[in-house]
């Protein structure tokens, strides 16, 4: 069974404790925007997600990737169950990239993994609803609503 090479590259606890700020910081700013502006943001940003490995290295099945987490962002639309889904089977499909494809970001080698960490926490923000973090009466909070 082939490994990648970025698979072979010692895991510091920088390289996995800086995703987990990447989630916190995005989890907050999408919190910031109002209902159902948030959730459909959250679902555009899954969708995209879902195409970031197109050409990643593990051919057709790239393809049948992208097809079930569109479907899974178009159901998150009315459901966040189905964006925490898309995240978690995201988290999946960068752990065979760290393991056996391209990293996400072809001159960072860990950032396959660093993805995976990230992804669960935003998994975790979705499958409780994905509340805001910042109570409405605060000053300045972002009005969005897409």
């Amino acid at each position: 069974m082939y490994l990648s090479p970025q698979s072979q590259i010692p895991l510091t606890w920088p390289i996995l404790l800086a995703p987990l700020l990447v989630a916190a910081v995005l989890i907050f700013l999408i919190s910031l925007l109002r209902e159902p502006g948030r959730r459909k943001f959250s679902a555009v940003f899954l969708a995209g997600a879902g195409a970031a490995y197109l050409s990643g290295g593990l051919g057709l099945a790239e393809f049948a990737f992208c097809a079930l987490i569109t479907f899974l962002a178009y159901r998150g639309l009315d459901n966040y169950r189905h964006i925490a889904i898309g995240w978690v089977l995201h988290t999946c499909w960068d752990l065979a990239h760290h393991y056996h494809g391209n990293p996400i970001i072809i001159f960072d080698p860990t950032s396959s993994i660093g993805c995976a960490i990230c992804d669960l926490g935003l998994a975790a923000y979705y499958a409780i609803g994905a509340p805001a973090i910042v109570p409405r009466a605060v000053p300045g909070h972002m009005e969005a609503s897409l």
